[in-house]
């Protein structure tokens, strides 16, 4: 066997192992949802008009994926979520709804 045809043979060795982490990691990966997921599951709860989200404290819902998110994700992530959901619903009032659903995340 000539040196280049054992060159090529190691080569794509190397590449058939790093496309089978490649794929064993996309396969981890696809089980976590990710912080747009939330946001978008998040979003779609609020009941809101042009001014304010209503059911920040009485939903269990919200309550329900709130306690999901918080294990979930770490602080600033959920702190993210929250926000860009707030900011998806377009409402003007966006600090008294943040203040409300960190209170009913508990921290």
């Amino acid at each position: 066997m000539k040196r280049t045809d054992m060159l090529r043979k190691e080569r794509e060795l190397r590449q058939a192992r790093k496309k089978e982490l490649r794929v064993a990691s996309h396969e981890d990966k696809k089980d976590s949802v990710s912080v747009g997921a939330y946001i978008d599951r998040l979003h779609s709860l609020f009941f809101h008009d042009e001014t304010r989200i209503y059911n920040t404290k009485h939903s269990v819902e919200i309550l329900e994926l709130l306690e999901e998110i918080k294990k979930a994700l770490s602080v600033e992530d959920c702190d993210t979520v929250i926000r860009k959901a707030i900011r998806k619903s377009k409402v003007t009032e966006k600090d008294l709804a943040f203040r409300e659903l960190k209170e009913l995340m508990g921290s």
